[in-house]
């Protein structure tokens, strides 16, 4: 029953082997596992993938392959937690919405520690304690139009701080590209030289020669034509991120394929000080930002990915990233990116006519001097031909 399952994720270009696939059966045979589909996906993923970054292949693999496989819920099986959770979730009115007014950063931190002195019990569909539901600044779950999220996920979007370690995935630099026209945009950035040894055959320079030497071959051979472009990706990651996935992939795939010199870093709302390489890692493996401006020299093209949405505070406040307590504003570094590196570009995938509704596409289209293009055939290029000068 297992072989379609193994050709499934083959045509859904996890690169998995006969070997592999024979150390899961072979896992199986010796009962490594209990009869449950989640243990089956926990110990197939673990014997047919080699790469983090296949994981969201194999992901929608497996889900396409099995679905249906489990029953739904039996007559007496209780209501799910999130259900009831869903229930006490206040809907409010437009009018009711607009009722709500902003505490401001430092009048929230500091009424946050207040209530975590007082509160003594969990709250819930309230406008005062941490809580869910409800129309308190604190908590998940409700309406606020600016708040901390403590735990749940996110609604609105409005929160200027998040309590929760959150997981993200890489962006996936195989992605088979659905417009073509994203790589020739990208080309406009190209530049080549001839340098490095002599290995290469130079056709019209031989075949010159070879006419001028009465017809005895005269073989001319010239340095390897290469792009002396340097590209430097800055992208960012999580939360309103993900509703721009598939498009930021596509960038992404093409810019592996288009600059053979291209160095990447991922980075949360706004660039802090520290980056990472791989998100599964990003607690344990961080770059200082401070090392990535230093390493690169002047003239190397930098390239923000992004869609600039955010609370204001995580741009322009010392603390204000939604993760962590930083010490210094997102704005500082932008503007240390853009005196360092006078070729810059910020490309955003949220659609332009939505920009003017973003208080901070705003204020980083200003630090970044207006150079803010879409993740459109033309606006790329725009940015390429703005990189390329």
């Amino acid at each position: 029953m297992l072989i379609d399952f193994f050709f499934t994720l083959r045509d859904a270009k996890v690169p998995v082997t006969i070997k592999e696939f024979l150390t899961l059966l072979e896992a199986l045979q010796k009962n490594v596992i209990a009869p449950s589909l989640d243990e089956f996906y926990y110990l197939a993923r673990l014997t047919l993938v080699k790469d983090e970054a296949h994981f969201d292949k194999f992901d929608k693999a497996f889900g396409l392959y099995f679905k249906g496989i489990e029953t739904v819920f039996d007559s007496k099986a209780e209501i799910p937690l999130d259900w009831l959770i869903q229930r006490l979730e206040r809907e409010l009115t437009p009018e009711q919405k607009a009722e709500l007014q902003k505490l401001g950063y430092d009048k929230l931190m500091s009424r946050l520690a207040e209530l975590l002195k007082e509160q003594k019990e969990r709250h819930e569909g309230g406008n005062k304690w941490i809580g869910t539901g409800g129309t308190s600044p604190f908590g998940n779950g409700g309406t606020n139009p600016e708040g901390i999220r403590i735990g749940g996920k996110s609604r609105n979007r409005t929160a200027v701080k998040v309590w929760e370690q959150r997981e993200y995935k890489d962006y996936d630099g195989e992605r088979e590209l659905g417009v073509r026209n994203i790589k020739v945009a990208l080309r406009r950035l190209r530049r080549f030289a001839r340098t490095g040894a002599a290995e290469e055959l130079a056709l019209d320079d031989t075949i010159r020669s070879t006419a001028n030497n009465a017809g005895w071959l005269d073989i001319k051979m010239q340095p390897e034509r290469k792009n002396r472009i340097k590209v430097l990706m800055l992208m960012d990651v999580g939360g309103s991120m993900d509703d721009h996935i598939e498009r930021t992939e596509e960038l992404f795939s093409a810019a592996k394929t288009e600059f053979k010199n291209l160095e990447f870093f991922y980075f949360h709302n706004c660039v802090y000080d520290y980056l990472w390489k791989n998100n599964r890692r990003r607690h344990t493996e961080r770059f200082p930002t401070w090392d990535v401006l230093r390493k690169y020299p002047p003239d190397t093209r930098v390239i923000f990915v992004g869609d600039a949405t955010m609370s204001p505070y995580e741009v322009l406040v010392p603390g204000g990233s939604v993760e962590y307590n930083n010490e210094e504003a997102g704005a500082e570094w932008l503007a240390r990116f853009c005196q360092h590196f006078p070729k810059f570009a910020w490309l955003n995938p949220e659609p332009e006519s939505l920009w003017q509704y973003r208080q901070s596409i705003a204020v980083i289209r200003q630090i970044m001097n207006n150079r803010m293009f879409p993740v459109t055939i033309d606006g790329l290029e725009r940015a390429m031909r703005l990189l390329s000068k």
